[in-house]
């Protein structure tokens, strides 16, 4: 329980800090239209700069959002049956999450990769490297497969005693 404890309070806090991206996407965004419309002088960086705001949001904070139970789900099968039944499916639904990070994570971890490596840069007129961008996608990958990890074993445990208490942390 320890563990699982611990990949959702890591997994919080990552989640809780990633939402304030929200905010420098927003400004860089009212920037831009201010700078366009307003003096007729558009920047060459700010639609590079939300691209990435918005994408290392988006992953990092998949973690968070399958703590608070906010990922879209059909409920009309879950939760219409008994807790070993709810438990069993959601274990199921996990094995395919924990697949899918598993190769989310390991392509993640190779672009980053190729792109520290050989310095990859943007197409856009400024050349922005794009290591940080896929390090998010790898770190935002690996933050997921563990939450799901942390699923399966409550399911597991829910399996075998319906009603052990595995709630996630109060943090959430």
């Amino acid at each position: 329980m320890i563990l699982l404890r611990l990949i959702d309070a890591i997994n919080i806090f990552i989640g809780k800090a990633v939402s304030f991206l929200i905010w420098a996407g927003i400004i860089v965004l009212c920037f831009e239209v201010v700078a366009r419309y307003g003096f007729g002088q558009p920047t060459l960086w700010a639609h590079g700069y939300t691209q990435r705001i918005f994408g290392a949001y988006f992953v990092l904070v998949g973690a968070y959002t399958l703590i608070k139970g906010d990922h879209v789900r059909v409920d009309i099968f879950l939760n219409t049956r008994s807790p070993r039944i709810n438990a069993a499916l959601d274990l199921f639904n996990c094995a395919f999450l924990i697949l899918w990070g598993l190769v989310l994570t390991r392509e993640g971890w190779l672009l980053f990769e190729d792109a520290w490596s050989f310095n990859e840069l943007d197409d856009s007129a400024l050349g922005h490297p794009m290591w940080p961008i896929k390090l998010s996608l790898f770190l935002g990958a690996l933050l997921i497969t563990a939450q799901g990890v942390a699923e399966a074993i409550r399911s597991i445990i829910l399996i075998i005693n319906p009603c052990a208490d595995v709630k996630r942390s109060e943090l959430a």
